[in-house]
């Protein structure tokens, strides 16, 4: 069972014990040194002794604000739904890139193309990568998916299945914490490298042999000498009541990764949010990544509403949002960031 300081609502006014945790991480920041951050990962196990060490210093970053993460999944829901061939994912694409382009060093438009498994309707996508001091050659990945799933494939009648989904939660919320990252790694550049990477198709669906196409797409063509030195993807991040477990395949693949994050968000006092527990296995854009090599962590709700009710339903939208869970989520980046990765 949750700790009941999960359960509290978070949504409109937020209640303590999330608001209280923003505001100390905050001040929590100015002053953390890496020392205190590795007895932290170091009391949840080290995972690899080869990992690469943490980079030693004083913190000194910007704050993350949830009110600005949250009116970028707002403007995201506005477009409706973001499936690949409709007119909200053209604006999105669009969009981003004028987000992106005068933050970033460099972004790379990716399009490819796949053929659907069973209806062989060509499927044109775009991946969208913003890169941060692109020469470091120690570089972090973060991705988050940024299309929206075609139908709402859990809804209880035919009608409403055959309706794409809002995607507030399940597309918009990842993809809002990386452009407000975006949005500060402009303004105060990190010294590591950092690639914020969006990946489009992956809920096309409806069965796997469709879905994660960005993400197998990136991993099929990203050059040998060109990877980062791991990946984290956040999916499924702005729930008003969350949980973060240490998603299975996660804790498989990458077990010094997510160790290191959720020893990170252990000495942010977030553990309440961050237990460190496994939980179940899901098939998220992070499969493919590892499969080839690239160590990559799944930062993921398994709940999107209570008892994961609004999961591919028309209820994912933005009236669901907590500008509180993004900024945890985000907080807990923009430091590992900050800190060297």
């Amino acid at each position: 069972m949750r700790p009941a300081a999960s359960r509290l609502s978070l949504h409109g006014m937020v209640l303590d014990p999330l608001q209280s945790l923003h505001s100390r991480i905050i001040a929590l920041s100015s002053h953390l040194k890496a020392s205190a951050l590795l007895v932290a990962f170091l009391a949840i196990g080290c995972g690899d002794a080869a990992q690469p060490p943490l980079v030693p210093g004083a913190v000194a970053r910007p704050a993350f604000s949830g009110r600005a993460a949250l009116a970028l999944a707002d403007t995201q829901v506005a477009f409706g739904p973001r499936v690949p061939g409709t007119a909200g994912h053209a604006a999105q694409l669009q969009w981003m890139q004028e987000i992106l382009t005068p933050l970033a060093d460099e972004v790379i438009v990716t399009p490819f193309s796949h053929t659907h498994s069973t209806t062989g309707e060509v499927i044109e996508m775009n991946n969208v990568m913003a890169r941060f001091n692109p020469q470091a050659e120690r570089r972090l990945l973060l991705m988050a998916h940024w299309d929206t799933r075609p139908t709402s494939d859990a809804e209880d009648t035919p009608e409403k299945r055959a309706m794409p989904i809002p995607g507030a939660n399940d597309g918009a919320s990842g993809t809002a914490i990386l452009l407000h990252a975006a949005q500060l790694f402009g303004v105060q550049p990190p010294e590591i490298g950092v690639d914020l990477l969006f990946v489009d198709g992956e809920d096309y669906g409806p069965t796997p042999a469709d879905m994660l196409l960005g993400a197998k797409h990136f991993a099929r063509t990203v050059p040998r000498d060109d990877r980062p030195l791991y990946g984290v993807l956040v999916d499924l991040v702005g729930d008003s009541t969350p949980m973060f477990l240490i998603e299975a395949y996660s804790a498989q693949f990458a077990p010094e990764i997510a160790q290191r994050v959720w020893g990170l968000a252990a000495g942010m006092g977030m553990s309440v949010y961050f237990p460190n527990r496994i939980g179940r296995q899901l098939l998220d854009d992070h499969v493919p990544l590892n499969q080839v090599g690239i160590s990559t962590i799944d930062i993921i709700d398994f709940d999107n509403g209570p008892g994961n009710a609004y999961w591919h339903t028309q209820n994912d939208d933005i009236d669901k949002l907590s500008g509180a869970t993004l900024a945890l989520v985000g907080e807990l980046l923009i430091e590992l960031v900050y800190l060297g990765g």
